[in-house]
């Protein structure tokens, strides 16, 4: 299999949950398609049952052309994808959604400086006040806290409340969703339709989420859903390296995994290929 000892023992882990904590370099992208290749090619799990996650669109692409680049064709029913591919194709199933039903980014900014316009709303720069006020929207939805109590940073919270309610609602009498509704659909989805749940459970019997200490609640809330009581659930991750929690992420959760799952095993990928000796003596 040509990987490290703990490499090996992380690419040969099968069934229940588990915490691979994983720092630059040290192999992860190799590990994690190793052990895709090792669930489907000895122990007979079906490629359409394993769902690989990660948070960009070119991250999930290279994993899948690294794992597709050493394996047989017959195996590449594999689903690989980012959070927001993997839970519109979901809604897609259940509300029949389509590429047009997503919110452009200008229609967004749009229609807010609309809003502040129609409501005369005091600002020194519309233009910045409504990314700003969108950015709040986002962290908002994100976060799982309910309108009522959340405190916004860049306006009053009536004045807040006002423009979240009347920017949904358009959204809605539009059939428009945002990026950010895809997480939070999905989420009450699954929430609320327990067939529905059960039968993307089945699809789904082993989860792997790759960049995990860079997840925010929503999404980690929602794999959970996912990964049901089986919780066949490997994910990996840098405890020291978080880049997104200007818009929700949460290393905590990373660190909690083991409360959560208190079956989980634990795994550390401490061997650095990308820099020589001197440099991480050095770091």
């Amino acid at each position: 299999m040509n990987l490290n000892p703990s490499q090996a023992e992380a690419a040969l882990h099968t069934t229940g949950p588990c915490l691979v904590l994983a720092g630059p370099g040290s192999g992860k992208t190799a590990t994690l398609t190793k052990r895709t290749e090792y669930l489907i090619t000895q122990c007979g799990i079906s490629p359409a049952n394993i769902l690989v996650v990660t948070f960009t669109k070119a991250a999930a692409g290279e994993m899948r052309r690294r794992f597709e680049q050493n394996t047989d064709k017959k195996y590449r029913s594999v689903s690989f994808g980012t959070f927001h591919s993997i839970f519109f194709t979901i809604l897609k199933h259940a509300y029949h959604y389509s590429a047009a039903n997503i919110m452009r980014e200008e229609t967004k900014y749009q229609f807010m400086r609309e809003i502040i316009a129609k409501r005369r709303i005091s600002c020194e720069d519309v233009a910045e006040f409504s990314g700003d006020i969108l950015g709040e929207i986002s962290v908002l939805k994100n976060s799982g806290v309910s309108l009522e109590n959340y405190y916004p940073v860049h306006c009053g919270k009536d004045v807040f409340q006002m423009l979240y309610r009347e920017y949904t609602g358009y959204m809605r009498n539009a059939r428009l969703i945002d990026f950010d509704d895809m997480l939070v659909f999905t989420k009450e989805l699954l929430e609320q339709r327990p067939d529905i749940r059960a039968a993307w459970q089945q699809k789904y019997t082993y989860i792997m989420v790759d960049e995990f200490q860079d997840i925010n609640r929503l999404q980690y809330e929602t794999v959970r859903l996912l990964a049901g009581s089986a919780a066949n659930l490997f994910v990996v991750g840098d405890d020291d390296q978080s880049i997104y929690r200007f818009r929700g992420s949460m290393p905590e959760l990373m660190l909690n995994f083991p409360k959560d799952y208190p079956s989980a095993k634990i795994i550390r990928l401490s061997v650095n290929y990308r820099c020589p000796k001197e440099v991480v003596q050095m770091a």
